[in-house]
């Protein structure tokens, strides 16, 4: 899997486990709703700034978004 296959997978299992929306995430990370879109089907990279802010919104080390799960 390649990366930012991973790092969307991971954006969109925190998301969900948080009870959170797309919207409810970009809002939180202000960015737009659809880049987060992009970015959890790997169509789209974040920036290290916006993966920083993505990590904020969900109250996790960044790290978090780029580790392999299980």
């Amino acid at each position: 899997m390649k990366l930012g296959e991973r790092v969307g997978l991971n954006v969109r299992n925190l998301r969900s486990s948080r009870g959170l929306s797309q919207e409810q995430l970009a809002l939180a990370a202000d960015v737009d709703r659809s880049y987060i879109s992009e970015i959890e089907l790997a169509k789209n990279s974040a920036s290290i700034d916006v993966l920083e802010r993505i990590a904020l919104a969900l109250e996790i080390d960044p790290q978090e978004l780029l580790n392999k799960r299980g």
